[in-house]
């Protein structure tokens, strides 16, 4: 999942109020701790970041629209801040040898307009994702998960309704995968799985996602969608797990500017931010303390080059300027929020793994200038043709600090000149679908925890392959990690995939993300500890102040 900005649980951890002392009383949403009395209004607004692009399932790619869609649709599971899966539409289900998987819905689990959802829902939905017609950014995830005949439908050599999934009766639904999958419930947990409404869809077409059209499945139902303002969501009475939501509604804005989100925040306008400018987080953690949230996010920044495109068809001059940049001051100085130097895609432990860096990792930064400089004159760059590109980044104050630093550093250690240039996240991402780029900046947040969220990306026929990478010997070890039959040999095969991300330089991993958000201190249920960074509406509750 891509992250435009610098983004209920079952059981999930409850903020514990200082001064109350009190014990917990544990629900299956939001915990509400023995005694806190709660406000009348329950209301938050939070910072979403930007626009979205879409509130479509099958057409979102980023957590601009995640953070919407995760409180308006749930899936069959959910997975928990310990990773494990957890029931959601589905109240059980089995596996034959963790290749056919059976899922029993519950029977009164409904739409948002009171209609039964289905296992005919589920099937439809599925089906539409990996349709070429619906031209998904997440077309390739159901080849990922290796579900029977994907593969074949995503190269056009069938049609959509071969997809190894279907409906047994109206509460069962069973999917065959090509080989044993022992993380399929966390990729089920993916929002691009989550069902739609098939009678909603056929009725609406592309405009299913307006309000007064769309009907959901999660404990929200949106409620109005004001473009480039607010985007509100209410309470949705026929979740099947209703009884456990407490807010009444969740507001959404499109703030891009840090200091506007922060100045809003502080005139009491946004309960919870969308993050914490760099400049201004030494300073707040001093007047806000225990406002001030700093978590785990699974994720990485980077500068995606297009691969296809010269003379970043050259890795000699992709790694020199992988090479010119200087990681740690970036992630320490730059930003200093907890962000740590990037030396390989993969943060570490990710789903339990850890990957050795290149030599590199250990140079100097002199030591990584000197060879950068070696590898731009053997590719014909130099003080009498310097390199000169254009950086693309989306509108966001900290996307800029980042890129002036980054321009400074290429010029000052390499000679090399970056054109800086922004645009609106929804432009850009036509821009790079389009290819009509030379640099971006990208970023890549965990959709489940496991490494190959992060490297089947940069598979040559991955749908979110953003820098246009094809590297067979890539492909293979990716595909060596699946039929692995144990961890060991999981562990070398992604080490060799992390070896070729770095030898060949597709993108320069920057730095691996924490998240950073105010939270005002009567928010409850916010949690700290999702390794994924993910706030639900769901475990939020407003305390009386």
């Amino acid at each position: 999942m891509q992250r435009s900005n610098t983004f209920g649980k079952l059981l999930p951890l409850a903020v514990f109020m200082a001064g109350f002392g009190l014990s917990s009383i544990t629900v299956n949403a939001a915990t509400v701790p023995a005694g806190v009395v709660l406000a009348q209004k329950q209301e938050v607004v939070r910072n979403n970041g930007d626009e979205p692009a879409t509130l479509d399932l099958h057409k979102a790619e980023s957590d601009v629209e995640s953070n919407i869609l995760g409180d308006l649709f749930v899936g069959l599971v959910k997975i928990d801040d310990k990773g494990n899966a957890q029931p959601e539409l589905a109240s059980h289900w089995e596996n034959q040898d963790n290749k056919i998987w059976t899922f029993h819905l519950r029977p009164d689990a409904r739409w948002s307009d009171g209609t039964p959802i289905t296992a005919q829902d589920v099937v439809f939905s599925w089906r539409r994702l990996i349709d070429p017609q619906t031209a998904s950014p997440y077309e390739s995830y159901l080849g990922t998960v290796n579900v029977l005949n994907a593969d074949s439908i995503i190269a056009g050599k069938k049609p959509a309704d071969t997809l190894g999934i279907k409906a047994l009766d109206a509460h069962t639904v069973q999917v065959e995968l090509t080989r044993p999958m022992s993380y399929f419930l966390q990729m089920v947990a993916h929002y691009s799985l989550f069902p739609i409404s098939q009678a909603d869809v056929e009725k609406f077409g592309d405009k299913w996602t307006q309000p007064g059209n769309l009907v959901s499945s999660g404990p929200f139902k949106l409620n109005s969608w004001t473009v480039n303002e607010r985007i509100t969501a209410v309470r949705n009475s026929n979740y099947w797990d209703n009884a456990h939501t407490v807010l009444s509604q969740i507001t959404y804005l499109p703030i891009t500017s840090g200091t506007a989100d922060v100045n809003r925040y502080k005139s009491g306008e946004i309960d919870i931010t969308r993050t914490i400018p760099e400049i201004q987080f030494t300073a707040l953690k001093k007047e806000l303390s225990t406002q001030v949230h700093v978590g785990p996010n699974l994720g990485v920044y980077y500068y995606a080059f297009n691969n296809q495109k010269p003379p970043f068809n050259d890795v000699r001059v992709r790694l020199a300027l992988s090479l010119g940049l200087d990681r740690h001051i970036i992630a320490e100085k730059v930003l200093g929020q907890g962000q740590t130097a990037a030396f390989t895609v993969t943060p570490e432990n990710t789903g339990g793994y850890n990957f050795t860096p290149t030599a590199s990792a250990s140079w100097t930064q002199e030591q990584r200038n000197a060879e950068a400089r070696k590898l731009l004159a053997e590719a014909g760059f130099g003080p009498q043709h310097p390199l000169k590109f254009n950086l693309l980044y989306n509108t966001s104050e900290s996307h800029q600090r980042i890129a002036i630093a980054a321009s400074s550093m290429w010029k000052k250690n390499l000679g090399v000149t970056a054109v800086l240039q922004n645009q609106e996240w929804k432009t850009m991402l036509d821009t790079m679908h389009q290819g009509n780029y030379e640099v971006v900046r990208y970023a890549w947040m965990a959709d489940y925890n496991e490494p190959s969220t992060f490297l089947n990306t940069f598979r040559s026929d991955n749908s979110e392959n953003t820098p246009h990478f094809k590297n067979a010997d890539y492909d293979k070890a990716m595909d060596a990690a699946l039929t692995a039959t144990s961890k060991d040999q999981v562990q070398k095969d992604y080490q060799q995939a992390e070896d070729l991300l770095s030898s060949q330089a597709p993108v320069v991993p920057l730095y691996h993300y924490v998240s950073a958000k105010l939270v005002k201190p009567y928010i409850g249920g916010y949690d700290d500890n999702d390794p994924q960074g993910r706030v639900y509406a769901k475990d939020l509750y407003v305390i009386k102040h």
